[in-house]
């Protein structure tokens, strides 16, 4: 018994571990499927805020689709992302939109969500000046300046051979909501 016992124990331990071996070439994907949790702190009207809720996170090319939820899963808003237009529908169905998503976002939730940037950073990668996209990983490069915002991965996992980032943060000080602290935690993700 005490053999099948530590046998589980074992067979457990390998589940949980990521695999041994050399990483794949990570590649920017248009199309993804991210979900996780979040957490912000920033400042309204000179009072500290924070909230605490889960994301999800759709890419298909130039679209975006992002649906927030409270933390015990009910969805606060959604926000749809075309070429110059922002649309965010909240819970009680009042829409607003925008042709600029982070003004938007600054406007209804009291913070400006980075978008922009974080179409690559839930990837691992930032757009340098040039255009082209830097990776970041867990054996180099873990932190970057982009668009305003200082990034630090905190931590990576692996899905197959490919690892991307698992948590983290992101802070950056703004004339409207203060200093602001973002932190995402990837729970699951999708590449097709």
């Amino acid at each position: 018994m005490r053999r099948l016992f530590l046998l589980g124990c074992l067979w457990l331990a390998g589940c949980t571990t990521l695999p041994e071996g050399p990483l794949g070439e990570r590649n920017y994907q248009s199309t993804i499927s991210v979900g996780g949790r979040l957490s912000v702190r920033y400042q309204q009207s000179g009072q500290p805020q924070s909230l605490q809720g889960k994301f999800r996170w759709q890419q298909q090319g130039e679209q975006t689709n992002i649906t927030l939820y409270s933390p015990l899963g009910q969805t606060i808003a959604t926000i749809a992302i075309t070429s110059g237009l922002a649309v965010m529908t909240q819970s009680d169905g009042e829409k607003r939109q925008a042709p600029n998503v982070t003004a938007l976002t600054q406007e209804v939730l009291g913070w400006p969500m980075p978008v922009d940037g974080l179409r690559y950073w839930l990837q691992g990668f930032v757009q340098n000046t040039n255009g082209q996209l830097d990776a970041a990983s867990p054996e180099g490069r873990n932190s970057f300046q982009s668009s305003g915002w200082h990034v630090r991965y905190v931590s990576w996992q692996r899905n197959a051979s490919i690892q991307y980032p698992k948590r983290f943060d992101m802070e950056r000080t703004t004339a409207e909501a203060g200093d602001i602290v973002l932190r995402l935690v990837i729970d699951d993700w999708n590449d097709r």
